[in-house]
């Protein structure tokens, strides 16, 4: 029986991350409309756009090959099988044990280069400047996201995203200086890695800034719905394990129906504002240029390694 609730909230977990992603990029744009003093399409517009292009075929060049028409599909199944092993509500997940935090970044990484193989697949000058620039930003993110996940290992004495929130969450102290320099350094990383101002910007099309958007522009149809998809489900993703990670409260470490149900409230609250942050700081910040990214990004490198230190002082 226990074995049977496992499942079925295993299933519960990663459904609702799935339903969820396109509604928390849609109050993210509605925050930067509020706050531009515009109306706004609504949260559930990125519904509509899904929608749009499922129903549309998709258009493929005459020298597409297989991998540029199965990218979308493991593109989008990459995610999904993120959603299994990041503790959402409850700690106790069935493939916990399974996956630890540097497989989550191996992960990421597959998802990243086969999008951009996939977009210099066909040859175009768009495709394959996106994704020179996509992987020169994963170059500088992966060792800061690395050592903020060996930062958490050090306090927990474990790679287990599980572990590390159990172990968060039994913290005498609840702020500590090593979690607040990393908390940084992953608030940085979570901006390039998600295309968001300052490294890039996920609503325009200008040849001199677009770095995602380029890797995707011959893509149409249902593919492009499954990679807009898959990319709202990373950004949700990301925000999940800042949550996890750095104040995991809320997050229930069994499982029943009121924990689960006062878990999701308090996800939700956590989400909304944490939408709401990045509309405002998206809003006050300015899109730096490509060459200034490794500026920023060796920031964030700093701020990752001195966390590291700084826990492991504590930890001697």
């Amino acid at each position: 029986m226990a074995l049977i609730i496992l499942i079925l909230y295993q299933i519960m977990q990663s459904l609702l991350m799935v339903v969820i992603a396109p509604i928390f990029v849609g109050w993210v744009r509605q925050n930067r409309a509020w706050l531009n003093n515009k109306s706004g399409a609504g949260v559930l517009q990125p519904y509509r756009e899904l929608r749009k292009l499922f129903i549309k075929r998709p258009l493929l060049a005459e020298n597409a090959s297989w991998l540029f028409r199965a990218m979308p599909y493991f593109y989008f199944s990459i995610f999904i099988l993120v959603t299994a092993i990041i503790p959402l509500l409850s700690t106790q997940l069935l493939f916990a044990p399974v996956a630890d935090a540097i497989a989550l970044v191996g992960l990421f990484a597959f998802a990243r280069i086969g999008l951009a193989l996939a977009a210099m697949d066909i040859g175009t000058a768009f495709g394959s400047l996106g994704a020179r620039r996509e992987m020169f930003v994963a170059f500088l993110t992966e060792p800061a996201l690395l050592l903020i996940f060996f930062n958490v290992a050090l306090m927990s004495q474990s790679t287990s995203l599980a572990v590390v929130a159990q172990t968060v969450l039994t913290q005498p102290m609840p702020v500590h200086a090593s979690l607040v320099f990393s908390g940084v350094a992953f608030v940085m990383v979570l901006l390039a890695e998600n295309a968001r101002i300052p490294i890039d910007n996920p609503t325009t099309h200008l040849e001199l800034t677009m770095i995602h958007e380029a890797m995707i522009l011959e893509y149409s149809g249902r593919h492009l719905a499954l990679i807009e998809w898959g990319s709202s489900l990373k950004l949700l993703t990301y925000f999940v394990l800042g949550i996890v990670l750095f104040f995991p409260w809320g997050i229930t470490t069994h499982i029943s129906i009121l924990s689960l149900f006062l878990a999701f409230w308090f996800l939700l609250i956590k989400l909304l504002l944490l939408g709401s942050g990045l509309a405002l700081f998206e809003i006050l910040s300015a899109k730096l240029r490509l060459f200034r990214a490794p500026e920023f990004l060796t920031v964030a490198f700093l701020l990752a390694i001195v966390g590291v230190f700084t826990q492991t002082l504590m930890w001697k």
